[in-house]
């Protein structure tokens, strides 16, 4: 049992692999790099999201004053 079919000892003598190659210092710098962009990624969709939901909000006051104007008249 492990993950997608692989068992565990196979996954086990992968990251040793990995760790003689890389060593774990480099592995370490490339989860700390991998950390921040993953940080940067999710900043910027919230922003996306900010920025979308705030001329949503504009163009509903905008329509709304429309409708009053209209029914004024």
């Amino acid at each position: 049992m492990g993950i997608g079919g692989i068992s565990i000892g196979s996954l086990l003598i992968v990251l040793v692999i990995v760790m003689l190659l890389f060593g774990t210092k480099r592995l370490r710098n490339i989860g700390s790099d991998l950390g921040g962009a993953l940080s940067g990624f999710r900043k910027a969709v919230r922003d996306t999201d900010e920025a979308r939901d705030a001329l949503t909000m504009d163009v509903h006051e905008q329509v709304a004053e429309r409708s009053e104007t209209r029914s004024r008249a």
